[in-house]
């Protein structure tokens, strides 16, 4: 047998050469372990974390299926330290079991020196009050979360087994009179059941809300529902009623402008992280029925604060919905100890494969600055460079040729900065929508993008995450939040929708070349490449000739 295209090092880091005809498998494999920290255009490295370890052992993977792909693509023999750290890792999770005794909240384990160790740790001593046996000790019944917490940080996750309130029945039932849960759809939820709490990682366009619905139905109880803005709310609504037998007395939204609650509530984030006189104002929504499913929509952006409430939360059956766990502040672990840890995950190229979103094609456009704005980029400050590269005029010509290639099609054109899209705006006679536009006044951008009668937009993040615009082919992303992987993913995410026009999928990156926007940009790209997208650079001269 050739040898394969994985180098896998001492230091658990692993090298994947691209060109290697079993690469596409090999990546597919390492991925459900790895995380890609660089994808230069002939090597890509990857790193095997701890979290990553245990978010695998979570969803189903053993030690031995890690170590069994490495050593299936392993160009050389794997370090045997690397298979130890492997075995080692992964056995730490669920070697301590939270579990519930009668009215008691236990933490367990068969382990006596484990239990010993966590049980003088100073930041754990405090949430437990006392020891019930030899293997056992009595946690403080608000300290579930916490705990869960801490014991990540100390490398000890716990496998939370003390069960979930069932909530207030509520029936609901999925209304399949025309379409069926696919069947990635059907495992995730399966899988989400049998873990009881946790996150699925879907692609955008391949229906995380109906992963959503299906546990809805499953769970048969009162839901409360996090998004990410009104916009998504009221996406969220119109699909339930579409989909489900719910009906519009059964759902409320409660957000800045509504205050709602019924058996299914929609809320947004921002509302309930809405302080008045230095108090969180709408606190009250979480004890307001006897929720018996939350979902969390967009988990990677859960603001910092959620993460509190959410630790007060843990007798409540959680799910979390995302395209992506990379969180640009970290914190990967709270999501992974507080909302539970990856349950389902399906490959974007693999989902694409069978046909349920579309393919894509990513170019990389590096543009040129002239003389001049090249002399202000390198007089200016450090924290200055960025704007002044993404924001680089040269970067509007390119733009107008790129929509006049694709006239006839669904353009997003996607900016960070009010005053750039502004002008993209005013230049390409389009409407733009930022996070000043009302609400309604979205709905109706949105609508008309969709139907055609407008087939440009100008668009600031606020369109990244949570939009449903499936007949968009092209986006032209102009400037972007720094080096963000999960913006990268959700905006490519924006095309990747099933389209009745059948047409391919653009997604256009304009960089200002030998510039930190280049910098940033092979960083926006590696969280793409660790799913199998590949950039073809472009160069803007050669595109305006063409």
């Amino acid at each position: 047998m050739p040898p394969g295209p994985l180098i896998v090092q001492s230091d658990r880091s692993v090298l994947l050469e691209v060109a290697h005809p079993a690469a596409e498998d090999a990546r597919h494999d390492l991925a459900v372990f790895a995380e890609l920290e660089r994808a230069p255009e002939h090597m890509h490295s990857y790193r095997i974390t701890r979290l990553g370890l245990w978010n695998a052992r979570a969803a189903g993977h053993d030690a031995e299926d890690m170590i069994g792909t490495l050593e299936r693509y392993a160009k050389f023999p794997i370090p045997q330290s690397v298979a130890i750290d492997i075995r080692e890792t992964v056995g730490r999770y669920g070697r301590l079991v939270i579990e519930r005794d009668g009215d008691d909240l236990v933490l367990r384990s068969t382990d006596a020196a484990v239990l010993t160790e966590i049980s003088r740790a100073k930041r754990i001593s405090p949430l437990l009050t006392g020891q019930r046996s030899s293997d056992s000790y009595t946690v403080a019944p608000w300290a579930r979360g916490q705990l869960k917490q801490e014991l990540v940080k100390l490398g000890w996750p716990a496998e939370d087994l003390a069960g979930f309130t069932p909530g207030t029945p509520h029936e609901i039932s999925l209304d399949t009179a025309d379409w069926n849960l696919r069947p990635y759809q059907d495992h995730a939820v399966d899988n989400f059941f049998t873990g009881g709490s946790g996150v699925v990682v879907l692609p955008c366009g391949a229906g995380k809300t109906l992963v959503g619905a299906g546990a809805m139905a499953r769970a048969g109880t009162t839901t409360l529902i996090l998004v990410t803005n009104t916009v998504s709310a009221r996406q969220w609504r119109s699909e339930l009623l579409r989909r489900t037998t719910l009906t519009e007395d059964e759902i409320g939204e409660y957000s800045g402008a509504v205050k709602e609650v019924k058996p299914v509530t929609i809320a947004t984030y921002q509302i309930l992280t809405a302080k008045r006189k230095g108090e969180y104002a709408h606190l009250g929504l979480l004890d307001a029925m006897d929720w018996g499913l939350i979902i969390y929509d967009e988990v990677h952006l859960l603001p910092a604060p959620v993460f509190k409430l959410t630790a007060e939360l843990q007798a409540r059956r959680r799910l979390g919905l995302t395209a992506t766990l990379v969180r640009e502040d970290g914190r990967e672990g709270d999501v992974f100890s507080l909302i539970g840890p990856k349950r389902f995950d399906a490959p974007w190229k693999e989902i694409e494969a069978q046909g349920f979103i579309s393919p894509a094609s990513c170019y990389e456009v590096r543009v040129d600055l002239p003389q001049q704005e090249r002399l202000e980029y390198a007089a200016s400050a450090d924290d200055e460079r960025y704007r002044l590269a993404a924001t680089a005029p040269a970067k509007l010509r390119v733009v107008r040729q790129l929509v006049d290639k694709h006239a006839g099609e669904r353009i997003l054109v996607i900016g960070q900065y009010l005053d750039q899209i502004e002008q993209l705006a005013d230049a390409l006679g389009a409407p733009s929508l930022t996070g000043s536009t009302p609400v309604d006044e979205r709905e109706r951008l949105y609508q008309a993008f969709r139907d055609g009668s407008i087939t440009v937009l100008v668009v600031s993040k606020v369109a990244n995450f949570s939009v449903d615009l499936p007949e968009a082919t092209v986006a032209i992303q102009v400037s972007g939040s720094f080096g963000s992987r999960q913006e990268e993913a959700q905006r490519l995410g924006r095309l990747l929708r099933p389209k009745e026009s059948g047409l391919p999928a653009n997604f256009y990156t304009l960089v200002a070349r030998d510039t930190v926007d280049q910098d940033f940009a092979q960083n926006r790209q590696r969280f793409l490449a660790e799913q199998g997208y590949s950039y073809e650079i472009l160069d803007a001269d050669a595109l305006l000739v063409a």
